[in-house]
């Protein structure tokens, strides 16, 4: 396995591809960020596969639009800042990886700005020669008003972030079974 995944490209077109590949996967979250702060819906659901699922009972682009819509009218304004990036390859048109963001969130009913950190863990396909979100998963270290300071949690799952959200760092494979351990070295 290489640090790009476990699919390793026979030879230097599929290495090519790969490169190029990462390249416009890399894309995927930035663009998802404009199209959130932007309210551009069309742009934002563009960057999913034509039969998202969305909730248990929904799929398709249109559905992935209402939801969005109906989401972003919570906060007046934000912003999502993205960080670190992480893609592997499964093959040469299936990938995952997980992106860290930062983002604000004005909340004109309560008159916070809230500011909380973020990990999406994606799986990204490629759709007619088109790289494209397949799933987004969320997971949250905090969301708070800005003049607060954070603390483990403090936030998630509460009411302001209409998300769900899994809660940071526990919900990380490699978490639980660190901390278990670090006593029997």
């Amino acid at each position: 396995m290489s640090r790009l995944g476990t699919w390793v490209p026979a030879g230097p077109e599929e290495r090519l591809d790969r490169m190029e590949s990462l390249a416009a996967i890399r894309q995927l979250p930035y663009r998802y960020a404009l199209g959130l702060d932007s309210r551009d819906m069309d742009a934002l659901v563009d960057l999913f596969v034509p039969d998202v699922r969305v909730g248990k009972d929904r799929a398709g682009r249109a559905a992935l639009r209402d939801w969005f819509v109906q989401v972003m009218r919570g906060p007046r304004s934000s912003i999502h800042f993205i960080g670190n990036h992480i893609v592997d390859f499964d093959d040469a048109d299936h990938a995952h990886g997980v992106v860290y963001c930062r983002d604000e969130l004005e909340r004109v009913e309560s008159g916070e700005w809230e500011i909380g950190t973020i990990q999406y863990w994606d799986r990204y396909v490629r759709v007619d020669g088109e790289w494209c979100f397949a799933q987004r998963k969320f997971h949250r270290w905090y969301l708070v008003d800005a003049l607060t300071r954070p603390s483990h949690g403090a936030g998630v799952n509460t009411g302001s972030d209409p998300l769900p959200a899994g809660q940071l760092p526990e919900a990380l494979p490699t978490w639980e079974p660190f901390w278990s351990s670090a006593g029997a070295e």
